[in-house]
Protein backbone atom coordinates (compact mmCIF):
# COMPACT_ATOMS: atom_id res chain seq x y z
CA UNK A 1 0.00 0.00 0.00
CA UNK A 2 1.31 3.45 -0.96
CA UNK A 3 0.62 6.70 0.83
CA UNK A 4 1.37 10.38 0.07
CA UNK A 5 0.14 13.81 0.94
CA UNK A 6 0.40 17.28 -0.55
CA UNK A 7 -0.82 20.78 0.28
CA UNK A 8 -3.47 23.03 -1.20
CA UNK A 9 -5.73 25.82 0.06
CA UNK A 10 -9.52 26.04 0.14
CA UNK A 11 -11.43 29.32 0.16
CA UNK A 12 -14.45 29.53 2.48
CA UNK A 13 -15.87 32.92 1.63
CA UNK A 14 -13.06 35.41 2.14
CA UNK A 15 -11.22 33.06 4.50
CA UNK A 16 -8.41 30.85 3.21
CA UNK A 17 -7.93 27.48 4.93
CA UNK A 18 -4.86 25.30 4.41
CA UNK A 19 -5.91 21.81 3.33
CA UNK A 20 -3.87 18.60 3.29
CA UNK A 21 -4.69 16.17 0.48
CA UNK A 22 -3.90 12.57 1.46
CA UNK A 23 -4.06 9.54 -0.83
CA UNK A 24 -3.70 5.84 -0.18
CA UNK A 25 -3.35 3.41 -3.10
CA UNK A 26 -3.86 -0.30 -2.49
CA UNK A 27 -4.97 -3.50 -4.14
CA UNK A 28 -8.44 -4.65 -3.25
CA UNK A 29 -9.81 -8.14 -3.51
CA UNK A 30 -13.38 -6.86 -3.44
CA UNK A 31 -15.38 -5.44 -6.27
CA UNK A 32 -14.83 -1.79 -6.87
CA UNK A 33 -11.12 -1.95 -7.59
CA UNK A 34 -9.89 0.90 -9.73
CA UNK A 35 -12.25 3.18 -7.82
CA UNK A 36 -11.69 6.45 -5.99
CA UNK A 37 -13.30 7.11 -2.62
CA UNK A 38 -13.16 10.58 -1.14
CA UNK A 39 -13.61 11.56 2.49
CA UNK A 40 -13.80 14.91 4.23
CA UNK A 41 -16.36 17.42 3.01
CA UNK A 42 -15.76 17.69 -0.77
CA UNK A 43 -18.44 19.44 -2.79
CA UNK A 44 -19.73 18.25 -6.16
CA UNK A 45 -16.95 20.05 -8.06
CA UNK A 46 -14.28 18.28 -6.00
CA UNK A 47 -16.05 14.92 -6.39
CA UNK A 48 -16.00 15.42 -10.16
CA UNK A 49 -12.25 16.11 -10.04
CA UNK A 50 -11.43 12.42 -10.45
CA UNK A 51 -12.85 12.62 -13.99
CA UNK A 52 -10.62 15.58 -14.81
CA UNK A 53 -7.62 13.90 -13.17
CA UNK A 54 -8.05 10.62 -15.09
CA UNK A 55 -8.35 12.38 -18.42
CA UNK A 56 -5.50 14.82 -17.70
CA UNK A 57 -3.18 11.95 -16.78
CA UNK A 58 -4.15 9.93 -19.85
CA UNK A 59 -3.55 12.88 -22.16
CA UNK A 60 -0.20 13.53 -20.46
CA UNK A 61 1.07 9.99 -21.14
CA UNK A 62 0.64 8.91 -17.52
CA UNK A 63 -1.23 5.97 -16.07
CA UNK A 64 -3.93 6.21 -13.47
CA UNK A 65 -3.46 3.49 -10.81
CA UNK A 66 -5.41 0.30 -11.57
CA UNK A 67 -5.99 -0.07 -7.84
CA UNK A 68 -8.33 1.28 -5.22
CA UNK A 69 -7.61 4.85 -4.20
CA UNK A 70 -8.73 6.53 -0.99
CA UNK A 71 -8.46 10.30 -0.78
CA UNK A 72 -8.95 12.45 2.28
CA UNK A 73 -9.17 16.24 2.52
CA UNK A 74 -8.15 17.46 5.94
CA UNK A 75 -9.20 18.90 8.23
CA UNK A 76 -12.19 16.69 7.51
CA UNK A 77 -14.52 19.25 9.10
CA UNK A 78 -13.61 21.95 6.57
CA UNK A 79 -15.78 22.09 3.40
CA UNK A 80 -13.55 21.62 0.35
CA UNK A 81 -14.99 23.55 -2.57
CA UNK A 82 -14.09 24.41 -6.13
CA UNK A 83 -11.50 23.06 -8.54
CA UNK A 84 -8.36 24.52 -6.92
CA UNK A 85 -7.47 21.10 -5.45
CA UNK A 86 -7.37 19.33 -8.85
CA UNK A 87 -3.60 19.53 -9.23
CA UNK A 88 -2.95 18.48 -5.64
CA UNK A 89 -5.29 15.50 -6.09
CA UNK A 90 -3.53 14.31 -9.24
CA UNK A 91 -0.01 14.61 -7.84
CA UNK A 92 -0.95 13.04 -4.51
CA UNK A 93 -2.39 9.97 -6.24
CA UNK A 94 0.69 9.60 -8.44
CA UNK A 95 3.02 10.01 -5.47
CA UNK A 96 1.04 7.43 -3.48
CA UNK A 97 1.36 5.06 -6.45
CA UNK A 98 5.11 5.70 -6.29
CA UNK A 99 5.31 7.03 -9.83
CA UNK A 100 6.45 10.47 -8.70
CA UNK A 101 9.08 11.58 -6.13
CA UNK A 102 6.98 13.08 -3.36
CA UNK A 103 10.02 14.68 -1.70
CA UNK A 104 10.16 17.25 -4.51
CA UNK A 105 6.82 18.60 -3.29
CA UNK A 106 7.92 19.16 0.30
CA UNK A 107 6.95 22.68 1.41
CA UNK A 108 4.94 23.27 -1.77
CA UNK A 109 1.35 24.40 -2.20
CA UNK A 110 -0.50 23.22 -5.32
CA UNK A 111 -3.27 25.44 -6.64
CA UNK A 112 -4.72 24.87 -10.11
CA UNK A 113 -7.60 23.31 -11.99
CA UNK A 114 -6.83 20.57 -14.49
CA UNK A 115 -8.22 20.60 -18.00
CA UNK A 116 -9.01 17.27 -19.66
CA UNK A 117 -5.96 17.81 -21.88
CA UNK A 118 -3.69 18.17 -18.85
CA UNK A 119 -3.42 21.96 -18.98
CA UNK A 120 -3.27 23.97 -15.77
CA UNK A 121 -6.15 26.41 -15.55
CA UNK A 122 -6.65 29.48 -13.37
CA UNK A 123 -8.72 29.45 -10.18
CA UNK A 124 -10.19 32.44 -8.32
CA UNK A 125 -8.83 33.52 -4.96
CA UNK A 126 -5.18 32.77 -5.71
CA UNK A 127 -3.88 35.81 -3.81
CA UNK A 128 -5.58 35.15 -0.43
CA UNK A 129 -4.95 31.41 -0.80
CA UNK A 130 -1.19 31.88 -1.25
CA UNK A 131 -1.00 34.45 1.55
CA UNK A 132 -2.42 31.78 3.85
CA UNK A 133 -0.03 29.18 2.42
CA UNK A 134 2.92 31.44 3.18
CA UNK A 135 1.62 32.03 6.68
CA UNK A 136 1.60 28.28 7.34
CA UNK A 137 5.26 27.96 6.30
CA UNK A 138 5.00 26.81 2.68
CA UNK A 139 7.62 28.49 0.52
CA UNK A 140 6.89 27.27 -3.03
CA UNK A 141 3.67 27.60 -5.03
CA UNK A 142 2.73 25.85 -8.26
CA UNK A 143 -0.08 27.64 -10.06
CA UNK A 144 -1.59 28.00 -13.51
CA UNK A 145 0.12 30.42 -15.92
CA UNK A 146 -2.92 32.71 -15.89
CA UNK A 147 -2.57 33.07 -12.11
CA UNK A 148 1.19 33.66 -12.20
CA UNK A 149 1.16 37.47 -12.07
CA UNK A 150 -1.30 37.45 -9.18
CA UNK A 151 0.65 34.79 -7.29
CA UNK A 152 3.85 36.82 -7.65
CA UNK A 153 2.30 39.54 -5.46
CA UNK A 154 2.86 37.31 -2.42
CA UNK A 155 6.23 38.03 -0.83
CA UNK A 156 8.69 35.33 0.27
CA UNK A 157 7.07 32.73 -1.99
CA UNK A 158 8.71 31.06 -4.99
CA UNK A 159 6.09 30.78 -7.73
CA UNK A 160 6.26 28.23 -10.54
CA UNK A 161 3.72 28.21 -13.37
CA UNK A 162 4.05 25.17 -15.70
CA UNK A 163 1.70 25.17 -18.65
CA UNK A 164 0.50 21.59 -18.17
CA UNK A 165 0.75 18.43 -16.10
CA UNK A 166 3.34 16.82 -18.39
CA UNK A 167 5.71 19.78 -17.95
CA UNK A 168 5.29 19.68 -14.19
CA UNK A 169 6.00 15.93 -14.05
CA UNK A 170 9.14 16.42 -16.16
CA UNK A 171 10.29 19.09 -13.68
CA UNK A 172 9.68 16.75 -10.74
CA UNK A 173 11.96 14.19 -12.38
CA UNK A 174 14.60 16.85 -13.08
CA UNK A 175 14.13 16.55 -16.84
CA UNK A 176 13.32 20.22 -17.37
CA UNK A 177 13.60 23.51 -15.53
CA UNK A 178 10.91 25.94 -14.43
CA UNK A 179 11.88 29.57 -14.01
CA UNK A 180 10.36 31.25 -10.95
CA UNK A 181 7.82 33.90 -11.79
CA UNK A 182 9.03 37.40 -10.98
CA UNK A 183 6.76 40.24 -10.01
CA UNK A 184 6.46 42.79 -12.78
CA UNK A 185 4.83 46.15 -12.28
CA UNK A 186 1.45 46.44 -13.92
CA UNK A 187 1.01 49.41 -16.26
CA UNK A 188 -0.43 52.41 -14.46
CA UNK A 189 -4.19 52.54 -14.62
CA UNK A 190 -6.17 55.52 -15.85
CA UNK A 191 -6.28 58.50 -13.50
CA UNK A 192 -9.27 58.75 -11.22
CA UNK A 193 -12.04 61.08 -12.44
CA UNK A 194 -11.59 64.56 -10.98
CA UNK A 195 -14.22 66.67 -9.20
CA UNK A 196 -12.99 69.63 -11.23
CA UNK A 197 -14.94 68.13 -14.16
CA UNK A 198 -18.27 68.72 -12.40
CA UNK A 199 -19.90 72.01 -13.34
CA UNK A 200 -22.19 73.65 -10.79
CA UNK A 201 -23.90 71.64 -8.01
CA UNK A 202 -22.12 73.23 -5.00
CA UNK A 203 -24.58 71.65 -2.56
CA UNK A 204 -23.99 68.16 -3.95
CA UNK A 205 -20.22 68.66 -3.93
CA UNK A 206 -20.39 69.65 -0.26
CA UNK A 207 -22.51 66.59 0.53
CA UNK A 208 -20.00 64.40 -1.30
CA UNK A 209 -17.18 65.82 0.81
CA UNK A 210 -19.10 65.16 4.03
CA UNK A 211 -19.91 61.60 2.93
CA UNK A 212 -16.23 60.93 2.22
CA UNK A 213 -15.04 62.48 5.49
CA UNK A 214 -17.37 60.49 7.73
CA UNK A 215 -18.16 57.38 5.68
CA UNK A 216 -21.84 58.37 5.36
CA UNK A 217 -24.38 56.99 2.87
CA UNK A 218 -26.09 59.43 0.52
CA UNK A 219 -28.98 59.79 -1.93
CA UNK A 220 -28.94 62.19 -4.89
CA UNK A 221 -32.21 63.10 -6.60
CA UNK A 222 -32.24 65.15 -9.78
CA UNK A 223 -33.13 65.20 -13.47
CA UNK A 224 -31.01 63.44 -16.11
CA UNK A 225 -27.78 65.30 -16.77
CA UNK A 226 -27.68 66.97 -13.36
CA UNK A 227 -24.42 65.19 -12.55
CA UNK A 228 -25.48 62.39 -10.20
CA UNK A 229 -23.33 59.73 -11.86
CA UNK A 230 -20.40 62.12 -12.37
CA UNK A 231 -20.39 62.97 -8.68
CA UNK A 232 -20.61 59.35 -7.56
CA UNK A 233 -17.79 58.30 -9.88
CA UNK A 234 -15.56 60.97 -8.35
CA UNK A 235 -16.19 59.99 -4.75
CA UNK A 236 -13.22 57.52 -4.72
CA UNK A 237 -10.89 60.35 -5.83
CA UNK A 238 -11.43 62.22 -2.54
CA UNK A 239 -11.13 59.14 -0.31
CA UNK A 240 -7.74 58.41 1.30
CA UNK A 241 -5.51 55.83 -0.47
CA UNK A 242 -5.70 52.32 0.92
CA UNK A 243 -3.13 51.32 3.52
CA UNK A 244 -0.96 48.27 2.79
CA UNK A 245 -3.19 46.00 4.88
CA UNK A 246 -6.34 47.42 3.28
CA UNK A 247 -4.85 46.99 -0.21
CA UNK A 248 -4.21 43.29 0.43
CA UNK A 249 -7.70 42.84 1.88
CA UNK A 250 -9.47 44.59 -1.01
CA UNK A 251 -7.32 42.99 -3.71
CA UNK A 252 -7.99 39.56 -2.21
CA UNK A 253 -11.74 40.10 -2.59
CA UNK A 254 -11.28 41.03 -6.24
CA UNK A 255 -9.07 37.97 -6.66
CA UNK A 256 -12.00 35.82 -5.53
CA UNK A 257 -13.88 37.11 -8.57
CA UNK A 258 -10.97 36.23 -10.86
CA UNK A 259 -10.39 39.82 -11.92
CA UNK A 260 -6.64 39.37 -12.38
CA UNK A 261 -6.76 36.12 -14.33
CA UNK A 262 -4.59 36.12 -17.43
CA UNK A 263 -3.43 39.71 -17.11
CA UNK A 264 -1.12 41.95 -15.10
CA UNK A 265 -1.78 42.16 -11.39
CA UNK A 266 -1.02 44.76 -8.76
CA UNK A 267 -2.40 45.53 -5.34
CA UNK A 268 -5.28 47.99 -5.53
CA UNK A 269 -4.22 51.31 -4.04
CA UNK A 270 -7.41 53.34 -4.40
CA UNK A 271 -10.89 52.89 -3.01
CA UNK A 272 -12.85 50.60 -5.34
CA UNK A 273 -15.98 51.74 -7.17
CA UNK A 274 -18.75 49.30 -8.05
CA UNK A 275 -21.74 50.24 -10.19
CA UNK A 276 -24.07 47.26 -10.70
CA UNK A 277 -26.95 47.55 -13.18
CA UNK A 278 -30.51 47.81 -11.89
CA UNK A 279 -31.25 44.35 -13.32
CA UNK A 280 -28.64 42.80 -11.00
CA UNK A 281 -29.84 39.82 -8.96
CA UNK A 282 -29.65 39.61 -5.19
CA UNK A 283 -26.86 37.01 -5.41
CA UNK A 284 -24.81 39.25 -7.70
CA UNK A 285 -25.30 42.22 -5.40
CA UNK A 286 -24.64 40.74 -1.97
CA UNK A 287 -23.01 37.41 -2.88
CA UNK A 288 -24.17 33.82 -2.82
CA UNK A 289 -25.23 31.36 -5.47
CA UNK A 290 -24.99 27.61 -5.75
CA UNK A 291 -21.78 25.67 -5.16
CA UNK A 292 -18.86 28.00 -4.61
CA UNK A 293 -20.27 31.10 -2.88
CA UNK A 294 -18.52 34.16 -4.26
CA UNK A 295 -18.54 37.83 -3.25
CA UNK A 296 -21.06 40.19 -4.81
CA UNK A 297 -20.74 43.83 -5.80
CA UNK A 298 -21.25 44.88 -2.17
CA UNK A 299 -18.14 43.02 -0.96
CA UNK A 300 -16.15 44.08 -4.04
CA UNK A 301 -16.83 47.70 -3.04
CA UNK A 302 -15.35 47.09 0.43
CA UNK A 303 -13.51 50.22 1.65
CA UNK A 304 -14.86 52.05 -1.37
CA UNK A 305 -18.11 53.11 -3.01
CA UNK A 306 -21.17 51.11 -4.05
CA UNK A 307 -23.16 53.22 -6.52
CA UNK A 308 -26.80 52.30 -7.09
CA UNK A 309 -28.09 54.30 -10.05
CA UNK A 310 -31.80 54.50 -10.92
CA UNK A 311 -32.54 53.20 -7.41
CA UNK A 312 -36.37 53.22 -7.76
CA UNK A 313 -36.05 50.92 -10.78
CA UNK A 314 -34.41 48.19 -8.69
CA UNK A 315 -36.48 45.38 -7.24
CA UNK A 316 -37.23 46.30 -3.64
CA UNK A 317 -36.23 42.87 -2.30
CA UNK A 318 -32.80 43.21 -3.91
CA UNK A 319 -32.11 46.66 -2.47
CA UNK A 320 -33.44 45.66 0.94
CA UNK A 321 -30.78 42.95 1.07
CA UNK A 322 -28.33 45.81 1.71
CA UNK A 323 -29.92 46.79 5.01
CA UNK A 324 -28.19 44.36 7.37
CA UNK A 325 -24.73 44.60 5.71
CA UNK A 326 -24.86 48.40 5.90
CA UNK A 327 -25.32 48.13 9.67
CA UNK A 328 -22.78 45.39 10.37
CA UNK A 329 -20.18 46.15 7.68
CA UNK A 330 -20.14 42.57 6.45
CA UNK A 331 -22.17 40.11 4.37
CA UNK A 332 -23.24 36.91 6.10
CA UNK A 333 -24.39 33.97 4.00
CA UNK A 334 -25.46 30.80 5.75
CA UNK A 335 -25.64 27.35 4.20
CA UNK A 336 -26.36 23.95 5.73
CA UNK A 337 -22.67 23.14 6.28
CA UNK A 338 -21.00 26.54 6.13
CA UNK A 339 -21.28 30.13 7.26
CA UNK A 340 -19.67 32.55 4.81
CA UNK A 341 -18.65 36.11 5.66
CA UNK A 342 -17.36 38.85 3.40
CA UNK A 343 -16.28 42.29 4.63
CA UNK A 344 -18.50 45.02 3.20
CA UNK A 345 -17.62 48.37 4.75
CA UNK A 346 -18.81 50.69 1.99
CA UNK A 347 -20.15 54.15 1.29
CA UNK A 348 -23.50 53.63 -0.41
CA UNK A 349 -24.42 56.26 -2.99
CA UNK A 350 -27.95 56.11 -4.38
CA UNK A 351 -29.17 58.12 -7.35
CA UNK A 352 -32.70 58.65 -8.62
CA UNK A 353 -34.73 60.76 -10.99
CA UNK A 354 -37.52 62.78 -9.36
CA UNK A 355 -40.24 60.89 -11.26
CA UNK A 356 -40.60 58.15 -13.91
CA UNK A 357 -40.64 60.47 -16.94
CA UNK A 358 -37.52 62.30 -15.70
CA UNK A 359 -37.98 65.68 -17.43
CA UNK A 360 -35.18 68.20 -17.61
CA UNK A 361 -37.58 70.94 -16.43
CA UNK A 362 -40.31 70.30 -13.83
CA UNK A 363 -42.95 71.97 -16.01
CA UNK A 364 -42.34 69.34 -18.72
CA UNK A 365 -43.33 66.45 -16.43
CA UNK A 366 -46.04 64.17 -17.86
CA UNK A 367 -46.48 62.00 -14.74
CA UNK A 368 -49.72 61.91 -12.82
CA UNK A 369 -49.67 63.03 -9.18
CA UNK A 370 -50.06 59.39 -8.13
CA UNK A 371 -47.01 58.36 -10.19
CA UNK A 372 -44.95 61.12 -8.59
CA UNK A 373 -46.02 60.19 -5.07
CA UNK A 374 -45.20 56.52 -5.49
CA UNK A 375 -41.92 56.73 -7.44
CA UNK A 376 -39.27 57.55 -4.83
CA UNK A 377 -41.06 55.50 -2.13
CA UNK A 378 -40.15 52.43 -4.18
CA UNK A 379 -36.99 52.66 -2.11
CA UNK A 380 -38.17 51.16 1.17
CA UNK A 381 -38.33 53.27 4.32
CA UNK A 382 -36.04 50.91 6.29
CA UNK A 383 -33.34 51.36 3.64
CA UNK A 384 -33.90 55.11 3.45
CA UNK A 385 -33.55 55.26 7.24
CA UNK A 386 -29.92 54.20 6.75
CA UNK A 387 -29.19 57.07 4.34
CA UNK A 388 -27.55 60.02 6.11
CA UNK A 389 -27.46 62.66 3.36
CA UNK A 390 -30.27 63.43 0.94
CA UNK A 391 -29.43 65.93 -1.79
CA UNK A 392 -31.70 67.44 -4.44
CA UNK A 393 -29.78 68.38 -7.58
CA UNK A 394 -31.26 71.02 -9.90
CA UNK A 395 -30.61 71.00 -13.63
CA UNK A 396 -27.20 72.45 -14.46
CA UNK A 397 -27.61 75.98 -15.87
CA UNK A 398 -26.35 76.54 -19.42
CA UNK A 399 -23.93 79.21 -18.19
CA UNK A 400 -22.05 76.60 -16.14
CA UNK A 401 -21.76 74.26 -19.11
CA UNK A 402 -20.75 76.92 -21.65
CA UNK A 403 -18.18 78.60 -19.40
CA UNK A 404 -14.72 78.20 -20.93
CA UNK A 405 -12.96 78.02 -17.58
CA UNK A 406 -14.20 75.93 -14.67
CA UNK A 407 -13.72 77.32 -11.19
CA UNK A 408 -14.64 74.01 -9.59
CA UNK A 409 -12.30 72.75 -6.89
CA UNK A 410 -10.17 69.73 -7.77
CA UNK A 411 -10.33 66.33 -6.10
CA UNK A 412 -6.81 66.83 -4.76
CA UNK A 413 -7.83 69.92 -2.82
CA UNK A 414 -11.01 68.34 -1.43
CA UNK A 415 -9.16 65.13 -0.54
CA UNK A 416 -6.82 67.08 1.74
CA UNK A 417 -9.74 68.39 3.78
CA UNK A 418 -11.28 64.91 3.89
CA UNK A 419 -7.99 63.46 5.14
CA UNK A 420 -7.71 66.12 7.88
CA UNK A 421 -11.28 65.48 9.02
CA UNK A 422 -10.69 61.73 9.13
CA UNK A 423 -7.50 62.21 11.10
CA UNK A 424 -9.33 64.43 13.58
CA UNK A 425 -12.07 61.81 14.07
CA UNK A 426 -9.61 58.93 14.41
CA UNK A 427 -7.49 60.89 16.88
CA UNK A 428 -10.54 61.74 18.97
CA UNK A 429 -11.94 58.22 19.18
CA UNK A 430 -8.66 56.34 19.58
CA UNK A 431 -7.51 58.94 22.11
CA UNK A 432 -10.59 58.04 24.13
CA UNK A 433 -9.60 54.38 24.03
CA UNK A 434 -12.19 53.43 21.40
CA UNK A 435 -11.65 51.34 18.27
CA UNK A 436 -13.69 53.56 15.92
CA UNK A 437 -11.98 55.58 13.21
CA UNK A 438 -14.91 57.08 11.30
CA UNK A 439 -17.83 58.99 12.79
CA UNK A 440 -20.24 56.67 10.96
CA UNK A 441 -18.78 53.75 12.94
CA UNK A 442 -19.64 55.24 16.34
CA UNK A 443 -22.68 53.58 18.00
CA UNK A 444 -25.57 55.88 18.82
CA UNK A 445 -25.53 55.07 22.56
CA UNK A 446 -21.92 56.26 22.73
CA UNK A 447 -22.82 59.64 21.24
CA UNK A 448 -25.66 59.94 23.75
CA UNK A 449 -23.46 58.96 26.69
CA UNK A 450 -22.44 61.64 29.24
CA UNK A 451 -18.96 61.91 27.77
CA UNK A 452 -20.09 62.79 24.23
CA UNK A 453 -23.64 64.08 24.71
CA UNK A 454 -24.18 67.51 23.21
CA UNK A 455 -25.90 70.22 25.33
CA UNK A 456 -29.66 70.70 24.74
CA UNK A 457 -29.11 74.15 23.25
CA UNK A 458 -26.74 72.65 20.65
CA UNK A 459 -28.84 69.70 19.60
CA UNK A 460 -32.16 71.57 19.69
CA UNK A 461 -32.92 71.17 15.98
CA UNK A 462 -32.52 67.41 15.94
CA UNK A 463 -34.34 67.02 19.26
CA UNK A 464 -37.28 68.84 17.74
CA UNK A 465 -37.30 66.50 14.71
CA UNK A 466 -37.38 63.50 17.01
CA UNK A 467 -40.14 64.94 19.21
CA UNK A 468 -42.27 65.66 16.13
CA UNK A 469 -41.53 62.11 14.84
CA UNK A 470 -40.04 63.42 11.61
CA UNK A 471 -37.05 61.12 12.13
CA UNK A 472 -36.66 57.75 13.82
CA UNK A 473 -34.36 56.88 16.72
CA UNK A 474 -31.86 55.55 14.16
CA UNK A 475 -32.18 58.79 12.22
CA UNK A 476 -31.52 60.78 15.40
CA UNK A 477 -28.24 58.95 15.99
CA UNK A 478 -27.24 59.36 12.35
CA UNK A 479 -27.80 63.11 12.50
CA UNK A 480 -25.46 63.27 15.49
CA UNK A 481 -22.80 61.32 13.60
CA UNK A 482 -23.23 63.66 10.66
CA UNK A 483 -22.87 66.68 12.93
CA UNK A 484 -19.55 65.39 14.25
CA UNK A 485 -18.30 64.99 10.67
CA UNK A 486 -19.37 68.51 9.74
CA UNK A 487 -17.61 69.79 12.85
CA UNK A 488 -14.42 67.94 11.90
CA UNK A 489 -14.48 69.49 8.41
CA UNK A 490 -14.99 72.92 9.96
CA UNK A 491 -12.20 72.15 12.47
CA UNK A 492 -14.49 72.53 15.48
CA UNK A 493 -13.55 70.63 18.61
CA UNK A 494 -17.20 69.65 19.14
CA UNK A 495 -20.34 70.27 17.06
CA UNK A 496 -22.15 73.54 17.68
CA UNK A 497 -25.80 74.38 17.00
CA UNK A 498 -25.01 75.40 13.41
CA UNK A 499 -23.32 72.05 12.73
CA UNK A 500 -26.29 70.12 14.13
CA UNK A 501 -28.78 72.18 12.12
CA UNK A 502 -26.76 71.59 8.94
CA UNK A 503 -26.73 67.87 9.68
CA UNK A 504 -30.49 67.86 10.30
CA UNK A 505 -31.16 69.60 6.99
CA UNK A 506 -28.92 67.18 5.09
CA UNK A 507 -30.77 64.30 6.70
CA UNK A 508 -34.15 65.73 5.65
CA UNK A 509 -33.03 66.83 2.20
CA UNK A 510 -34.42 70.35 2.57
CA UNK A 511 -33.95 73.51 4.62
CA UNK A 512 -35.68 73.58 7.98
CA UNK A 513 -38.19 76.41 8.31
Amino acid sequence: MGYARTNTVCMIGATAVAVTVEASVFKSSSKGADSVRMSGLPDSVVNQAQTRVRSAMANSAMRFPDKSVSVNFGPASVPTTGSAADLALALTIMCADETLPVERLEGTVLLAELGLDGSLRAVPGTLPALIEAGRTGLRTAIVAPDNAAEAALVEDLTVLAPKDLATLVAWLFGQTTLEPVTRSAAPPGPPLPDLADVRGQPGARRALEIAAAGGHHMLMVGPPGAGKTMLAERLPSILPPLTDAEAVEVTSLHSLRGRFTGGPAELLQHAPFEEPHHSTTMQALVGGGHGNIGPGSLALAHRGVLFIDEAPEWRRTVLDALRQPLESGEVRIRRANASIRYPANVILALAANPCPCAPNKPQDCTCTPQMKRTYLPRISRPLMDRIDLRVNLPAVPPSAILAEVSEAESSESVAKRVARAREAAASRWTGAGERWRLNSDVPGPALRSPRWRLPPEVRGSVDELLMKERITARGYDRVLKLAWTIADLREHERPNAEDVTAASELRLGYTMS
